[in-house]
């Protein structure tokens, strides 16, 4: 049996990575002062400066940015975190992207098999589909990034 496919927060990204545009972050878009915001913002605009009275429009966000900052994560953290205590714990790394064109630092992990030594400042990253867990039924969705190809 195929496990359903859901993501981990539903409308946070694209889920097709064939979908026009790629795989994509989603935020959204202030009409009133151009303000974006990820995560995404459905109520009001969270930009203090704005006079009000705009929309707020789903927009993706760049596919690429650049590393603002690294580290990993070695330990399994505590609840409310879930995690299988009988499973061996996997370190995994987090990174900070800049995406320059809306002016904002995301944070999310890199791709499997992609470590602290693999990083750098400044280092061109794109954004990637991924999974986060899966049971017997479901694959849990999420993003991730990766270096482009031809750096490191």
């Amino acid at each position: 049996m195929e496990r359903t496919r859901k993501p981990v927060v539903r409308g946070w990204f694209t889920e097709d990575d064939g979908a026009e545009g790629g795989f994509r972050l989603l935020g959204t878009r202030c009409t009133a002062c151009g303000s974006v915001f990820f995560p995404r913002e459905d109520a009001y605009c969270r930009d203090p400066r704005c006079a009000g009275g705009g929309e707020l429009a789903e927009v993706p966000l760049s596919p690429r940015g650049r590393v603002w900052s690294y580290t990993d994560g070695r330990y399994r953290p505590p609840a409310p975190y879930v995690s299988d205590p009988a499973a061996p714990w996997e370190p995994y790394t987090l990174v900070a992207v800049e995406l320059e064109a809306e002016r904002m630092v995301v944070l999310g992990q890199t791709v499997p098999g992609v470590g602290v030594g693999d990083l750098a400042v400044g280092m061109e990253v794109e954004v990637v589909p991924g999974v986060l867990d899966q049971d017997a039924d479901t694959t849990w969705t999420t993003w991730r990034f990766r270096p482009v190809a031809g750096q490191r």
